[in-house]
């Protein structure tokens, strides 16, 4: 097999295993306090990749940190980890997984306003004409939708996602611009950090967890296999495909994740549902186009807009 071919393969491998995660956390839900499950899951993570980032990473790197570099750092593990991934797992606590996934797919528009604002980066006609096909998906999904009191909750936390998340990627690029780290290691050391929050928070919030043979299952998957290998193999990828070849397999995420919900959930999707997912990836993927065709191929630290 090509190793072109066998690299998209890999790709879509590793969505589709971000893609189950989504319904993995929806499951474990059930039994564990979102806060809890998110610092559980990420610690458990960050262990898995450490010893991968510090036996690829050059000797001494991170003792020649600066103090900013560290500062950074933190900044990244509170924003991407603490922030994103805590209020992906609340806002999973009360909504169903594509309605989730739907909202998450406008990072990529918050994160072309940041640019414009923080990096100087300013949107092309093209760009604006796919946040307007993007916002036209989502009035088309949301056309007939009545949302009970505990969903607005979700939808709240969500949208606050939405904007953690969106910061996050701009200043994970900031992060990769100014740091002599490698970016295996920059998401080992953020997600620890992240990770590290989490955890406090959960404690002080939702005590100390009980834990069965079920809930214990989910974490170390999630982490093992979901995070740290799906990681590792999409990291591989990248010196393969090009920026445009890896946002389009991202790209794909939306219909699995609904495929997926549908299939082990019971959420089915209407036909106007569908419809508008599909006009809202489309418009996404406008968005990302000049971005795209500017960058390097992606790294760790700036997967996806659908955290994994």
């Amino acid at each position: 097999m090509p190793s072109h071919v066998r690299s998209i393969l890999q790709a879509l491998f590793v969505t589709f295993l971000w893609s189950t995660s989504v319904i993995l956390i929806k499951t474990g839900l059930e039994t564990l306090p979102p806060l809890t499950f998110a610092g559980l899951r990420y610690s458990l993570a960050f262990v898995f990749l450490l010893p991968l980032a510090l036996r690829t990473s050059r000797r001494g790197m991170t003792a020649r940190l600066t103090r900013a570099d560290w500062r950074r750092l933190i900044a990244l593990g509170l924003v991407m980890y603490t922030l994103t991934q805590g209020a992906q797992f609340v806002a999973l606590d009360y909504l169903p997984p594509a309605t989730h996934s739907m909202m998450l797919n406008g990072t990529s528009a918050v994160v072309l306003v940041f640019g414009t604002v923080w990096l100087a980066e300013h949107p092309t006609r093209l760009q604006i004409a796919g946040i307007t096909v993007f916002f036209a998906g989502i009035a088309l999904y949301f056309a007939e939708a009545d949302f009970s009191g505990t969903q607005m909750i979700g939808l709240a936390v969500a949208t606050f996602q939405v904007f953690a998340n969106a910061a996050a990627a701009v200043l994970g690029r900031f992060v990769n611009r100014t740091a002599t780290l490698s970016p295996l290691l920059i998401t080992t050391i953020s997600m620890g950090v992240g990770a590290a929050m989490l955890i406090v928070a959960a404690l002080f919030t939702q005590g100390v967890p009980q834990l069965g043979v079920g809930e214990i299952g989910f974490i170390v998957w999630l982490a093992g296999i979901n995070t740290a290998f799906a990681f590792t193999l999409w990291n591989h990828t990248q010196r393969t495909l090009s920026a445009m070849e890896s946002s389009m397999i991202n790209s794909t995420m939306l219909i699995q994740i609904g495929a997926l919900a549908w299939i082990f959930l019971g959420d089915a999707l209407s036909i106007r549902e569908v419809a508008g997912m599909l006009l809202a990836a489309a418009g996404i993927l406008l968005v990302q186009v000049r971005r795209l065709r500017r960058a390097p191929r992606p790294s760790l630290t700036q997967t996806t807009d659908q955290p994994a």
